[in-house]
């Protein structure tokens, strides 16, 4: 389960075993959700909305580096 980033109490990270579209999956204080990075869609979520909106703002500013993370992971 590679750990991309720990920032404010997020953590993101992806599965070994991932599929396609690209996405991280978000931890926060025993909550979690399920992004996908092209269009920083939420897929799942069981987070409060305005944790839900830190954590998307996070992705938006580290969103090359965790592409570029799945890719060089996943090729």
């Amino acid at each position: 389960m590679p750990t991309l980033l720990n920032l404010n109490g997020f953590k993101f990270f992806f599965y070994a075993n991932e599929h396609e579209p690209k996405h991280v999956h978000v931890l926060y204080g025993g909550d979690f959700a399920k992004i996908e990075l092209t269009e920083l869609r939420v897929v799942n979520s069981y987070m409060k909305p305005k944790d839900i909106k830190k954590a998307l703002q996070i992705i938006a500013e580290y969103k090359d580096n965790f592409e570029r993370e799945w890719d060089e992971y996943f090729s």
